[in-house]
């Protein structure tokens, strides 16, 4: 009876075997799924939705659902502090430049007055 058990795994153990030297001689050995481009997977995986949705199988989230999903995802990314302070340097650079092209618009921009002429601030203290 032992006997037949070393048998029976040393078939199981041989299929694999056979299996990692063909694998082996492809290099990685990349297969199926891994093996597409992006866009193959991309065309294959939207394929796969479309038939879920169709058979009403698809997971829809509700806004609670997604709302507790985004609090998780806001959660893990701000445990990184050094993300979180590039995202902040970042985010001050944009609000900084966005206010000097707003002074150099205003300042550029012409004087709206009732006379159709721009006037200078010294010719508005002389008269």
């Amino acid at each position: 009876m032992a006997n037949n058990q070393g048998n029976e795994q040393g078939k199981g153990a041989g299929s694999s075997q056979k299996a990692s030297e063909s694998g082996s001689a492809k290099g990685t050995g990349k297969r199926g799924f891994a093996a597409m481009n992006e866009e193959q997977q991309r065309e294959i995986a939207s394929k796969g939705g479309q038939a879920a949705h169709q058979k009403g199988t698809a997971h829809e989230f509700d806004s609670e659902e997604a709302r507790r999903a985004g609090q998780k995802g806001g959660e893990a990314v701000s445990r990184n502090r050094e993300h979180m302070a590039e995202i902040g340097r970042k985010g001050g650079e944009s609000r900084q430049s966005a206010q000097r092209a707003n002074e150099n618009r205003n300042s550029t921009a012409p004087r709206s007055g009732g006379t159709g002429r721009q006037g200078s601030k010294d010719e508005d203290d002389k008269g």
